[in-house]
């Protein structure tokens, strides 16, 4: 362990430059949600792919309606039907109309769509309000229908390619991939796309007096928060993440566990036994870990001037140098240093430009002034009101305060040359969720 105290951003900047965004690998559409789109996407089908009818009705040709009116209507013959997905289309020609669907292709002679309410909806009579199935009009397909209204050229039709043109760009390299995007992906006919896999993060956490939630409390034992939150936090940056149990104190268990689990992991996440105590498990287990003739590879434990999170380890082990974050036990301490490091490392390996939370600027709302200890970096918990722009703290300073950061959906920064920030003073907020 070096003896020199690290800043939060010589840290980070050094886990940055050691994480590589993962190998881009081709992935069908429901395994790509998410993941970051390696590739610019062409369109090679025009969206729609056919000019189509925007409303049930009749299509006709232009001349045929100019002038109708209810008093003089244009009485045009129903050669037939045209329903959404119709293959063979009646061609429509003079005094000749279609009956059509929704969605349906604009069959050939036809110009635009009368909508059913501009018609008698072939039945004789007044305005029609619904279409009648297909061969269910009075007379058959082939009777007379009425149209109240002119149309002109195109009216209720969706052009050919009005969405998207063969040749457009779809989608650029870089998008994350998202519902709509998924959806556009499938509209175009792509079943597959070229992606940065989502990072798959394994969380571990460490200590004897931890007990899975659901099962008895035992004297000096306390429920396992940790693996449960930092798991959440790891799919919630992005990645596929796996909960490993609390492990007990014994190096040799860890180091066996870890080894296990180098076989599924972008990113191993430690939590506990990295402070200064005597059970200080994970540093024993990871100090000789490192490859011998790779440098660079094994844990380093550091001090960080930073409040809460102090204690720190960061390194690669196992065969493919896969990087390992040993976080502080405390609840607290280890969801800020998740928030601060693991989530930039994650979004790192999925190859997004963008790692970072969103910071805005806030003026504090607080009973009395918020104290710092110098040259810490102090992150407090909070709530942020973004229409007034204020913030306020949310419980105490304490790292192991959990139900606080439940109520928190910040964190206020107070930097290492603030010792105290009065209320009404302005102060960076990090945006969380």
């Amino acid at each position: 362990m070096s003896n020199t105290i690290w800043s939060v951003d010589e840290h980070l900047d050094d886990i940055l430059a050691a994480v590589r965004p993962l190998e881009p690998i081709e992935l069908q559409l429901p395994d790509a949600q998410g993941c970051v789109l390696v590739e610019d996407v062409t369109v090679s089908i025009a969206l729609p792919p056919f000019d189509n009818s925007s409303m049930d009705g009749y299509a006709v040709r232009v001349a045929d309606v100019a002038g109708a009116s209810e008093e003089f209507p244009a009485v045009l013959t129903v050669i037939g039907d045209v329903a959404a997905g119709s293959g063979e289309l009646p061609t429509v020609g003079p005094g000749q109309a279609a009956r059509i669907m929704t969605g349906a292709p604009l069959p050939p002679g036809a110009e635009a769509v009368v909508p059913v309410e501009w018609t008698d909806g072939g039945t004789g009579r007044g305005a029609a309000t619904t279409m009648r199935p297909a061969g269910d009009a009075p007379e058959g397909a082939s009777g007379e229908v009425r149209v109240h209204r002119p149309a002109e050229a195109r009216a209720h039709v969706r052009a050919r390619g009005s969405d998207v043109q063969v040749g457009d760009l779809a989608l650029t390299a870089g998008t994350v991939l998202g519902p709509p995007q998924i959806g556009l992906l499938a509209a175009i006919g792509r079943g597959a796309v070229t992606v940065r896999p989502r990072p798959r993060v394994v969380v571990l956490s460490t200590g004897s007096e931890l007990v899975q939630p659901g099962e008895e409390l035992g004297q000096g034992q306390i429920y396992d928060s940790n693996s449960f939150a930092l798991a959440a936090a790891a799919r919630d940056a992005g990645a596929i993440s796996y909960r490993v149990g609390a492990v007990t104190d014994d190096a040799d268990v860890l180091r066996d566990t870890i080894e296990d689990q180098l076989i599924r992991a972008d990113l191993l996440v430690t939590t506990g036994g990295v402070s200064v105590g005597a059970y200080d498990v994970v540093k024993e287990a990871l100090s000789s870990v490192g490859d011998e003739d790779e440098p660079g590879s094994g844990v380093d434990f550091r001090k960080l001037k930073m409040q809460p999170g102090k204690p720190q380890g960061f390194g690669s082990i196992g065969p493919d140098h896969t990087p390992l974050l040993a976080l502080p036990g405390n609840p607290v301490s280890s969801y800020v240093s998740f928030e601060l490091f693991v989530r930039p490392a994650i979004r790192t390996l999925m190859g997004l430009d963008d790692v970072h939370r969103p910071t805005a600027r806030a003026v504090l709302k607080a009973d009395k002034a918020l104290s710092s200890p110098a040259d810490r970096r102090q992150f407090l918990r909070g709530a942020y009101d973004a229409e007034a722009g204020t913030v306020r703290p949310v419980g105490g300073s304490g790292s192991h305060l959990i139900a606080a950061l439940a109520q928190a959906d910040c964190l206020i920064v107070l930097p290492e040359d603030t010792t105290s920030a009065e209320p009404g003073s302005e102060v960076e907020v990090v945006l969380l969720g």
